[in-house]
């Protein structure tokens, strides 16, 4: 049968990121040079691309891009007098973050909502409309012409041995510099928040740098000379994700950093799977009583629990990556939990929280 591209091309629902926005807006037609190789090495003869309904100006320009494709030859029937044919159509997404889950984002397309299901089988082999389906994020496909171009070597030449090329990542938080940077695979975090960040503004100090949005890890300063790679940062409690990083300086609350990106995982849970759906749920409420101060020991024990849970009988990324901001505050930032707990203040203190709660 007919093979299909997917491409979930800007369906970023992390909070700050926008890197694929920026590529599409500047050079479309980068993506769908990427996109067409890929489809004549795979036999494919139809692509998708997949961008939120937020972006109007990376719609237009794409629009734009594929009827100048198109009436260049390079779209369409017979491409530049080959046999090979390729077209391409834009699917507009509602912005859910789960559609960034290869098979939810499948079910978007063909017309449904957005819901994960259970692999096998993959999509390489029955992905879209039933077809073996290729599906790649916006950078991969944006890098395909440059490394034909180049030659593997260039690339693999950038980066490190298990970690090749570049990244971008959108910097954002309690820095001088926000914005979009590109960097090697396997800078340091210090160079990326002092020397292209600019540090931290008001002379502040810096506290933690979250890397891979709502499903990474909140980074401490023991880990600012740590190399920026897949392997290193999953070592570390967190993940690379699409490539947003939140600074956060001495003035931010790391239990309450967590209950942010937990309420954002419990608004975008598409609500399928149990342990995602009520998971979310329950230890946002867990994260917010400690915020007011009535968590006991106990509570912070069952967040611990849940957030194991979790983790490990989620159906999707979303459900097995949502706990990671609560692991890594906890491993890295342990004390500010200890310091909100009923039982790590003075008695009468206590006391008078628990009588204030029951009323």
């Amino acid at each position: 049968g007919v093979q299909t591209c997917a491409l979930p091309i800007s369906d970023e629902g992390d909070p700050g990121a926008f890197m694929d926005r920026a590529v599409l807006e500047s050079d479309p037609h980068r993506v769908i040079e990427g996109m067409i190789i890929a489809g004549y090495a795979v036999g494919a003869s139809h692509g998708y691309i997949y961008v939120r309904a937020e972006y109007p100006l990376a719609i237009k320009r794409l629009q734009q891009a594929v009827r100048d494709a198109t009436r260049r030859g390079l779209l369409g029937p017979n491409l530049c007098e080959t046999k090979f044919s390729f077209s391409i159509e834009l699917r507009l997404g509602a912005g859910a973050f789960v559609c960034g889950e290869e098979t939810a984002l499948i079910a978007s397309i063909e017309g449904g909502r957005g819901l994960p299901h259970p692999r096998p089988p993959y999509p390489a082999n029955v992905g879209l409309f039933g077809k073996p389906t290729l599906i790649n994020n916006v950078e991969t496909f944006a890098n395909i012409a440059p490394i034909i171009r180049n030659g593997g070597r260039w690339f693999a030449d950038i980066g490190t041995a298990s970690s090749r090329g570049t990244k971008v990542f959108a910097l954002a938080g309690k820095i001088q510099h926000s914005g979009l940077i590109e960097v090697p695979m396997g800078v340091t975090l210090r160079e990326i928040v002092f020397d292209l960040g600019g540090g931290i503004p008001e002379g502040k100090k810096f506290k933690a740098v979250q890397t891979g949005g709502p499903s990474g890890g909140g980074m401490p300063e023991q880990c600012l000379g740590m190399p920026v790679d897949y392997e290193s940062l999953v070592k570390a409690g967190s993940i690379m994700g699409s490539g947003g990083m939140i600074v956060m300086d001495e003035s931010s609350s790391m239990v309450d950093v967590a209950r942010f990106f937990m309420e954002f995982c419990r608004d975008e849970s598409c609500g399928k799977c149990v342990p995602c759906r009520v998971g979310t749920y329950q230890m946002l409420g867990l994260l917010e009583k400690l915020l007011r101060k009535e968590a006991t020991r106990k509570d912070l024990d069952l967040l611990k629990h849940l957030c194991d849970v979790v983790q490990n009988t989620s159906m999707c990324g979303l459900g097995q990556t949502a706990p990671n901001p609560v692991f890594s505050t906890l491993r890295y930032f342990g004390s500010e939990y200890d310091e909100l707990l009923q039982d790590g203040m003075p008695a009468n203190q206590a006391a008078g929280i628990s009588q204030e709660a029951r009323s």
